[in-house]
């Protein structure tokens, strides 16, 4: 029988420049290179899932979170990534301000940076 919640999940993220979002994605947050596939995306295995670079002209970016990455410190890793050039967002508007680039939403401090495409990643530290 079939179980979802047991299998191995790939998030597929379009992007326009793929020479320009691998260098990010290996570079800046240390992803191990990629493979290609013949579609001519890039898959790269993380140890509980994947993420797959899929060339798109024009991109199609979202404007929510695409990935958000569990850290056990976010200062710490807002600090690492920076420290290899991500530039983290900051926000002000009710109900969603960031100091020194945290949210605290409660039960989870969040962060949020952009790759090189415009998709929204995010550090997340459960409280």
């Amino acid at each position: 029988m079939l179980h979802l919640s047991e299998s191995r999940v790939t998030t597929i993220l379009p992007v326009k420049d793929l020479d320009r979002a691998r260098a990010f994605y290996e570079s800046r947050l240390g992803f191990s290179p990629a493979r290609p596939k013949p579609d001519g995306a890039w898959v790269y295995e993380l140890p509980n899932f994947s993420v797959a670079l899929v060339p798109r002209e024009g991109g199609t970016k979202a404007e929510h979170t695409a990935l958000s990455f569990e850290v056990k410190d976010i200062v710490d890793g807002i600090r690492t990534l920076e420290r290899a050039g991500v530039v983290f967002e900051d926000y002000d508007f009710p109900g969603l301000k960031t100091v020194e680039h945290v949210c605290d939403m409660g039960g989870e401090k969040c962060a949020w940076f952009r790759d090189t495409e415009g998709n929204y990643l995010c550090l997340h530290q459960n409280l």
